[in-house]
């Protein structure tokens, strides 16, 4: 099988790089390792950046994005009880919208789908042959047989526990990463959201967020320890320590009902350097991961994308390869800039277990400084609503 451009992982990265593409007119082979009724059961964050929208927008899947998606001009932050707004649109201009990652996955498959670009489901890449080559191969193994993807490049957007980063040889990859001893546990469910805005508590029980999926579809996090138990955790239980973090002022707001959904995220950040070699190139959660404080995983991995696309339909259409040269170290500008907000947002809004009074009281500065000081605000709100690429 022959190809311009193979694509590991039909995630939102993969879907939306392989649109792009087709819409130039540059062939390519999506591979994914999962059923497609596997990837839309994942449930995943929705705070999407202007670019990102604009990136949806560019691919000719945002009709039902612009018809149904909420657009957020501001977001909360509750500190022991204490509530301040920060005004996005006031301070920066832009807004963030929200819209599920499962939305923007069902209306790339549906364009793909109509497009008529191949997608194979339930195919495994089992490894990258010849990256630094002018024609690299991915071998994978489909319908019980083992097969190969000739192509001109490769994508590895096939996530963290994906084989494209392992392409990359021990000496010539760089990975940084801290892992936070706590997680997330979250909650969906069929109930008004206790707010138009997302809102971030940190309450000295551990922080929670409270943000939605649509008008009748809510979406909650606090956090725990790594080694709960789901079933330590039933709904009633969570909703009680939920109304507890975020106050009384919120929780009067809380419509509580049956979870559709309940998992653990662990929190972590990482990073992978190059994200290139040769001629593959990594893109999304295959190159680096951020805690989702900082709403950044999907927005940085919808950035690498639209930076790919241009450097690929570059090449294709007018044989230039400076923006190929310069895509990794352009991507980790950004990524390194998210990681800092991200390791920021999550320090700042935390209980960490180790953590004494005086680590309290330095959170407890940081939110009046925050409070009383526009320039932090607008620090706060430019990092918030993201860079366009």
């Amino acid at each position: 099988m022959r190809t311009q451009v193979g694509i590991i992982g039909a995630g939102p990265a993969g879907l939306l790089l392989g649109r792009l593409l087709s819409l130039n007119g540059i062939e390519n082979v999506i591979l994914e390792r999962r059923s497609a009724a596997y990837v839309l059961s994942r449930v995943r964050a929705g705070v999407l950046e202007r670019g990102t929208v604009e990136a949806l927008e560019e691919a000719d899947c945002a009709e039902r994005l612009r018809r149904e998606a909420l657009v957020h001009h501001g977001l909360q932050i509750v500190f022991d009880n204490r509530y301040l707004r920060i005004d996005l649109q006031a301070l920066t201009g832009s807004s963030v919208v929200v819209y599920g990652q499962t939305e923007i996955t069902r209306d790339l498959m549906a364009a793909r789908e109509s497009e008529g670009s191949p997608t194979f489901y339930e195919a495994e890449a089992t490894k990258i042959v010849d990256p630094e080559s002018d024609r690299p191969k991915i071998i994978f193994r489909h319908a019980d047989r083992d097969q190969t993807l000739e192509c001109d490049f490769v994508a590895g957007c096939d996530g963290f526990h994906g084989i494209s980063r392992t392409a990359i040889p021990p000496s010539v990859l760089r990975t940084y990463e801290r892992a936070y001893p706590f997680g997330w546990l979250g909650v969906l469910a069929d109930v008004k959201p206790c707010s138009d805005e997302l809102i971030y508590a940190s309450h000295p029980r551990g922080f929670a967020l409270a943000s939605m999926r649509s008008p009748t579809r809510s979406r909650y996090y606090i956090q725990c320890p790594l080694d709960i138990q789901l079933d330590q955790w039933p709904d009633e239980r969570f909703w009680e320590e939920l109304k507890e973090r975020l106050g009384p002022d919120v929780a009067a707001h809380v419509t509580t009902g049956p979870s559709i959904e309940k998992s653990l995220a662990p929190i972590r950040s990482f990073v992978a350097e190059p994200m290139r070699y040769g001629r593959m190139f990594l893109a999304g959660d295959a190159a680096h991961i951020v805690p989702p404080t900082g709403a950044k995983g999907l927005n940085l991995a919808a950035g690498d994308v639209r930076i790919l696309a241009r450097a690929l339909i570059a090449y294709y259409k007018q044989g230039l390869t400076d923006l190929l040269d310069a895509y990794s170290t352009q991507c980790l500008t950004h990524v390194w800039r998210a990681e800092r907000f991200s390791w920021w947002m999550t320090s700042f809004l935390h209980t960490l277990p180790e953590a004494d009074p005086f680590a309290r009281k330095l959170q407890e500065a940081e939110f009046a400084y925050l409070a009383r000081s526009k320039a932090a605000q607008t620090a706060l709100a430019e990092n918030y609503v993201g860079v366009r690429h």
